[in-house]
């Protein structure tokens, strides 16, 4: 995606610039809100779209431009202009994923790239007893890829929300809120809660595995396709909840 909105902004703004992402995804993670940042000169801005630079100033002639480029995987909602200090990454206070997964013998082909089909039923007691214990903060190596330059050591996080929802129709939804996500943290938790859910290991070996920092042992990580980033979060000076 970075990529895609880097080449159409170099095309439509006539300069190189560089993309901050709020939220990294692995390819074949979905976003409906995702929030990036570019740095333009006000001279820019004032020449290609007939805006000022005062923070809160709406660009919508960027919007349609990216979005005419980009479209139709990537659909750009809202250009503005960002209040001093702004970074897309580093000032959000936190993120929301959700996870859908779809139960039942037979999935539905319309909705396969957007759903783990997992196939029979989940027992939803279990869920929930397995999910209770990843709140709060706690060394999440046992559900990270670690990345090269930390080896060894504990990766901590804080999870703030997660929980299990019936939508209906078979399908069955993750959420998560944490300040911040390692590599893969989301889709290793939600393998091994659907393990859980299967009968295929514990509770308590979920919680054994949490204490332990280490992924030796744990389920298979749950797919690229069900996963989706749905919120981010800054403080409301820089711009509030983006969902």
């Amino acid at each position: 995606m970075a990529g895609a909105i880097v080449a159409a902004v170099d095309q439509v703004a006539g300069a190189e610039v560089q993309v901050t992402c709020a939220g990294r995804t692995d390819a074949g993670v979905h976003a409906l809100a995702q929030v990036v940042h570019i740095d333009l000169e006000a001279s820019v801005l004032e020449a290609r779209f007939a805006t000022g630079s005062e923070p809160g100033t709406e660009i919508p002639g960027l919007a349609r431009s990216l979005t005419s480029l980009c479209g139709p995987g990537i659909v750009v909602w809202r250009a503005v202009v960002a209040p001093d200090g702004f970074d897309a990454r580093r000032s959000a206070t936190a993120r929301r994923y959700r996870y859908d997964l779809e139960l039942g013998e037979r999935g539905d082909p319309l909705r396969r790239n957007f759903v783990w089909h997992v196939g029979g039923e989940l027992d939803l007691a279990v869920l929930r007893i397995a999910t209770d214990p990843i709140l709060g903060e706690h060394d999440f190596g046992a559900f990270c890829r670690r990345p090269p330059d930390r080896p060894t050591g504990p990766i901590t996080r804080r999870v703030s929300d997660a929980r299990w929802s019936l939508l209906g129709d078979g399908l069955l939804r993750f959420e998560i809120e944490a300040g911040s996500f390692c590599h893969q943290m989301v889709r290793s938790l939600v393998g091994a809660l659907v393990a859980a859910g299967q009968g295929r290991i514990r509770p308590s070996d979920l919680v054994t595995l949490l204490h332990s920092g280490r992924r030796d042992g744990a389920p298979t990580i749950a797919p690229p396709r069900g996963l989706c980033l749905v919120a981010v979060r800054y403080p409301e000076a820089l711009g509030g909840t983006w969902c």
